[in-house]
């Protein structure tokens, strides 16, 4: 039998196997994320297009009717979004990654209170094209301290960080 370790992430568990890593999903916020994203990140981009798309529309209309600031306000989050889905296309949410086909796992500490820990697995997928997969690990309700030192601990003892 494969001996694996387990660390709790934001939306269930990650399993490090030998051979490879199995992020599974668990409870309702693993429920809803299966829902939304599934193992594409296809449909949440999309849906952040149609409300960048409104935002510019919206802006566009109140600039039409002689204000400044709604546009502004709109044009600025447009464009974060689409800052965003620019940086996200490159992203990955399978749940299955082969450890061999793993580049670089990198560790990006949480700014308490703001963000949460993650880890960043670049590794290369069925078509050959180098992916990231966002790891997101417990925020500070949910003992997230304790469960990203657990999970820093297994990452180092199986060598990926």
């Amino acid at each position: 039998m494969e001996q694996e370790k387990i660390f709790k992430t934001k939306t269930g568990f990650c399993h490090i196997f030998p051979d490879k890593i199995v992020l599974t999903r668990d409870g309702i916020v693993g429920n809803v994320a299966k829902v939304t994203v599934g193992n594409n990140i296809t449909r949440i981009l999309i849906i952040y297009g149609a409300i960048t798309i409104g935002l510019f529309y919206f802006g566009f209309e109140a600039y039409k009717n002689g204000q400044t600031f709604q546009p502004i306000l709109f044009g600025l989050i447009g464009l974060y979004l689409i800052y965003g889905i620019a940086n996200s296309l490159n992203n990955s949410a399978t749940p299955i990654i082969d450890r061999q086909k793993i580049k670089e796992v990198k560790l990006k500490k949480a700014l308490k209170g703001l963000t949460r820990s993650r880890f960043e697995v670049m590794f290369e997928d069925e078509k050959g094209k180098i992916k990231k997969r966002l790891i997101m690990l417990p925020g500070s309700l949910s003992d997230g301290q304790n469960e990203t030192e657990k999970a820093i601990e297994i990452m180092t003892e199986e060598q990926l960080l």
